[in-house]
């Protein structure tokens, strides 16, 4: 499921992108891993807040859909 459909206080697992190579790379860069947990610490209608390697990092929806997750 994408990233975006999480909710507040959900920990999920990153297991792929969707996109171009550039857009991954950025979303790696930003921490964005496979294999990496990601919890979703707040967000509202423009946007995620969310902890990954415990930073926190936001994201718009558009970004967040691109980031395809697991429990």
């Amino acid at each position: 499921m994408p990233l975006a459909m999480a909710i507040e206080g959900e920990t999920r697992t990153i297991i792929d992108f969707k996109g171009q190579e550039e857009l991954k790379r950025h979303l790696q860069d930003l921490g964005f891993i496979r294999g990496e947990k990601v919890r979703v610490a707040g967000e509202n209608a423009g946007g995620m807040i969310l902890v990954v390697k415990g930073v926190k990092v936001a994201l718009n929806r558009g970004l967040a859909h691109r980031i395809i997750v697991e429990d």
